[in-house]
């Protein structure tokens, strides 16, 4: 399979070379094997996160079925703080194992299950009741997102030479993307029945983890570092104290909390859309599936090469653009001027801009440190990102409910000061 990717000039591209630097020994020989695999996994997650995305396609659902405002206002920040509140504690656990892909496997056969109970919800309840419950599974293939979040770093920090981290997330997102366009076309000229095509995406992302979980199976995992596993107020304790004395670290957290308003954002856009009578229907879900996928295929491999050069650089400019585009997209709130197709263009902006913000910070952070250092760099980043983001969220979709305009001027100011604090970094 390896020799195969050789023959193909996008992939070959991307595919280390010796010297394997930032390896345990023996890894070296697995690396050109362990790219296919990981490649694999990248692609089919990336798809999955399309499919089944918090930003596009569950706020349309949320539409659709009629749940209130403010509970598509928590989709994204239950899908994010799920995942990330938990580490803490999770890196306790993960600690104690030194092969840790089956974590991974795991991790993401669950989230293949969650999907698909949320799609039977989709298809069979209605209003607050299933808003409700597609919030509460949502919340389930978080935890579990979480979990693959954590371990899977720490996989690819031990299989992928430094340097060769970022060309590899960014490939996968680019090939992810442009089976997302195809797939935007397939809802935009194909599927007129809301039901069957709500299903059968979800039911598609749900497939797709199941790929992701049998790639990382694969994977020639060696065995780092390994420890007795902490109890919950140890790691919390140990992460406020790593917080507190490691300045390059508390500062990248505190740029990556402001940047999260790139994720934050997507689904107002999503929902000034719908508001011009255009943007209502459900195969104009498809142009933003199209634009989330097109982005993707354009940008990702961009980000990650650049990510690999200067991830401090990447987070510091897509914080610009992060800004830049929520203010228009305030002011366009703001002017009444939600036209369906001033709103794809400015979600199209916005989805280059997250990829790179998204390659940016996990490039920089797995860069940071090796072994358990890293484990706990990840885990306490994400745990204080996710308190954090919950927080903001619940603050955003109330807001929502009176003006959607403020909340975008709240995304702008917060991504100014990321870009202006980003200054401040380190090269990792």
């Amino acid at each position: 399979m390896a020799n195969l990717v050789k023959r193909i000039p996008l992939l070959s591209s991307a595919m280390p070379e010796p010297p394997f630097k930032g390896l345990v020994d023996g890894a070296a020989d697995a690396v050109p094997a362990n790219f296919v695999r990981l490649l694999g996994a990248q692609f089919a997650n990336k798809l999955a996160d399309t499919l089944a995305s918090a930003k596009v396609v569950l706020p349309w659902i949320m539409n659709s079925v009629g749940a209130p405002v403010f509970l598509t206002g928590l989709l994204v920040p239950i899908r994010e703080s799920g995942s990330l509140l938990p580490q803490i504690v999770m890196g306790g656990y993960v600690r104690q194992y030194a092969i840790r892909k089956w974590l991974t496997v795991v991790g993401a056969l669950a989230q293949a299950l969650a999907v698909l109970l949320i799609a039977l919800a989709a298809y069979s309840l209605d209003g607050v009741t299933a808003g409700l419950t597609i919030i509460a599974l949502l919340a389930v293939l978080s935890l579990s997102r979480g979990l693959c979040s954590l371990t899977s770093k720490d996989v690819l920090g031990k299989a992928i030479p430094k340097n060769n981290r970022g060309k590899l997330m960014g490939l996968g997102a680019t090939l992810s993307g442009l089976v997302g366009i195809a797939v935007g076309f397939s809802v935009y000229f194909d599927w007129p029945n809301a039901g069957n095509g709500f299903f059968g995406l979800l039911a598609g992302a749900a497939c797709c983890w199941g790929l992701t979980a049998l790639m990382y199976a694969r994977v020639a995992e060696f065995e780092g570092q390994e420890e007795a596993a902490q109890n919950a107020r140890e790691q919390i304790a140990k992460s406020l104290k790593l917080l507190r004395s490691d300045q390059p670290f508390r500062r990248f957290v505190m740029v990556r909390t402001l940047m999260m308003s790139s994720g934050l954002s997507a689904p107002y856009f999503i929902l000034l859309a719908q508001q011009s009578t255009a943007g209502a229907s459900f195969e104009n879900l498809g142009l933003f599936i199209i634009t989330s996928g097109i982005a993707s295929f354009v940008s990702s491999q961009i980000w990650g090469n650049a990510a690999d050069r200067s991830s401090r650089r990447v987070l510091i400019i897509t914080s610009i653009l992060t800004a830049m585009l929520c203010a228009l997209g305030a002011l366009a709130s703001y002017i009444g001027s939600q036209d369906l197709w001033l709103m794809v263009a400015l979600f199209f902006a916005l989805n280059i801009t997250h990829q790179g913000v998204r390659l940016g910070r996990k490039t920089y952070i797995v860069d940071m440190a090796d072994g358990n250092k890293r484990t706990d760099y990840i885990a306490t980043s994400n745990s204080a990102i996710g308190v954090l983001l919950l927080a903001t969220g619940v603050f955003g979709a109330l807001a929502a409910q009176f003006s959607m305009t403020l909340v975008l001027l709240l995304f702008t100011l917060m991504s100014l000061g990321a870009s202006l604090l980003g200054r401040t970094l380190p090269e990792a």
